[in-house]
């Protein structure tokens, strides 16, 4: 793969065979990023488990203490009781078999989160096909199946992300902007990283945080030290 000279020049100023501390490594982040747009950090997290077996899954959500830096726009499914206090709670869209209609026969998808109350996961059900691949399907696990769907959007709009593992066993998660400088950068980074540690499967055995990595959206990556999370 080809790459640009920016990121050229970057990796010439990085040692990459080093192991950096977490702080050392975001501010390396921060000073590397040379694009003209405010870029997104994301943390790479190789795990010791195997995501094809069912009890060595790792998925869950965390509030970022600094958000994500993106703004994001909410759909909400619920009882009519509940439109008013959803909608108070910032979401942008509330309805029921309305916008079901409205994904089905339209194609509409102009939102980033999808909630429900626990009541209208049947209907929820029936856009598997749809939001599924796109990881928009509403789980308890990540808190977007929820009886208080005013507070699930409240957090979704404070910035709460959800981890996963892909196919590699590798979680992939947003941190925040370039911009937000390294030290509200590692209070997230923090945050993530530990609610992936609690979430550790009992089956899990050996090393579970096999490796760290933090980049810019257009950077190279930066890899860092597991040593302080004592897994």
């Amino acid at each position: 793969m080809k790459h640009g000279k920016k990121y050229v020049d970057s990796a010439k100023a990085l040692d990459t065979t080093k192991l950096y501390e977490p702080s050392e490594a975001l501010s390396n982040v921060c000073k590397l990023a040379k694009a003209k747009f405010d870029e997104t950090v994301e943390v790479h997290i190789r795990l010791g488990v195997d995501s094809r077996h069912a009890d060595q899954q790792v998925r869950g959500a965390v509030v970022l203490p600094n958000g994500t830096g993106k703004s994001v726009r909410v759909l909400v499914f619920c009882k009519e009781d509940k439109y008013e206090a959803a909608q108070a709670a910032g979401a942008e869209y509330v309805g029921g078999m309305d916008y079901v209609e409205k994904i089905t026969k339209e194609g509409w998808m102009d939102f980033d989160v999808v909630i429900a109350s626990p009541d209208m996961m049947g209907v929820v059900g029936r856009l598997g096909k749809v939001l599924g691949p796109r990881g928009l399907m509403p789980n308890p696990k990540a808190g977007t199946v929820s009886p208080d769907v005013a507070k699930a959007v409240a957090e979704a709009k404070a910035g709460k992300i959800e981890y996963r593992l892909d196919k590699s066993n590798i979680i992939h998660c947003p941190i925040g902007k370039v911009s937000f400088g390294p030290e509200k950068l590692e209070e997230n980074f923090n945050t993530l990283v530990e609610a992936v540690v609690k979430a550790k499967p009992a089956a899990a055995k050996g090393t579970y945080l096999r490796s760290l990595t933090v980049a810019s959206t257009m950077g190279i990556g930066v890899p860092v030290l597991t040593t302080k999370f004592g897994v």
